[in-house]
């Protein structure tokens, strides 16, 4: 019949079948990165009350997690430490048998080779004003005495056994530094994901509680103003100089654009973090029955690889990657 559309997108949504011929973006768990935290001294996994179903892990609880990340084929496993104790200049993120770098070691032994094992390379869960450097006397983060730390930091997770380090201070210079570090000590093997456009986020308070943060104050003069795009290029720009292998926009959920345009300038990997806020929203939401958790999940994941990011750090990973495995 005339009048009629010969042209009928809905033709190609008419069934699940068909939607999945047709899906133009698909997850895989060797994308997605399991972000975890390991607390020195606890004799039992600790929930995060912030964001239900994380926990603050024991080494052995680590070593299970990490097992079990590396038998779904995961791609990596991003490790934060909780240490015990604290001072001014982070010293237990050098210390050899400070609880992150055991924990790297642990997690080595446990998977060898099977999944990247990936470490937070800063100061923030270490120091006792909870910035991510050393302060000046009157209270400043001083960025270069700051990168001699991070320098130190790099090879003594590299000692652990780490594969890929990831700078997340947002000191300028940060990504030179760990490099000519790591090259000095004969760890040219060891990759650098820098952390290269991290914004001063409000969505970062539940991993506050994860690390348990000292912070004092804010940190907006070293972290990315929510308002500039532009200006997070340029750091992706100078981290790719200075010899970063791959870089990183937190949080995603908000930044895609940010995403989106530097998968387009720069043609490298380029990974998002779905942050804290990001998974106790859409767990909070959940939980009060006003939105579908699983559709909401795989849709938040679905838009950041849309958006172009080939990697995701989402705590959601296991979970994700379980699924994926079923379907």
């Amino acid at each position: 019949m005339s009048g009629f559309p010969a042209v009928r997108p809905r033709r190609l949504r008419v069934n699940p079948a068909v939607r999945r011929l047709v899906g133009e973006t698909r997850l895989h768990p060797a994308e997605l990165v399991l972000p975890v935290f390991v607390r020195e001294g606890l004799s039992e996994p600790h929930p995060i009350s912030s964001m239900p179903g994380v926990y603050q892990h024991t080494r052995e609880s680590l070593r299970k997690a990490a097992a079990e990340a590396a038998g779904l084929g995961l791609g990596g496993i991003m490790l934060f430490g909780v240490p015990a104790g604290k001072d001014a200049v982070g010293s237990g993120a050098t210390d050899p048998q400070g609880i992150l770098n055991q924990a790297v070691a642990d997690v080595r032994a446990e998977v060898g080779d099977d999944l990247v094992v990936m470490a937070d390379l800063c100061l923030d869960e270490f120091t006792d004003h909870g910035h991510c450097g050393v302060l000046t006397p009157d209270g400043r983060v001083d960025n270069d005495a700051t990168l001699v730390r991070y320098a130190d930091m790099g090879v003594a997770l590299a000692e652990a056994g780490v594969h890929m380090v990831g700078p997340s201070g947002m000191m300028d210079g940060q990504v030179a530094v760990v490099r000519q570090a790591l090259d000095g000590k004969g760890f040219q093997d060891v990759s650098v994901l820098a952390y290269s456009a991290k914004y001063a986020s409000a969505f970062y308070g539940p991993f506050r509680e994860a690390v348990d943060s000292s912070l004092e104050g804010d940190r907006r003069t070293y972290q990315q103003d929510p308002a500039n795009g532009e200006e997070g290029l340029r750091e992706i720009e100078q981290d790719l100089a200075e010899g970063a292998d791959i870089v990183m926009v937190k949080p995603a959920m908000s930044y895609l654009d940010v995403v989106a345009r530097a998968v387009d300038r720069f043609g490298v990997p380029v990974a998002a973090y779905q942050i804290s806020g990001e998974y106790a929203m859409i767990e909070a939401a959940a939980a009060n029955g006003w939105i579908d958790r699983e559709r909401a999940i795989h849709e938040s994941l679905l838009s950041i690889r849309r958006a172009g990011a080939s990697i995701i750090l989402t705590y959601w990973a296991t979970e994700v990657a379980t699924s994926l495995r079923s379907h």
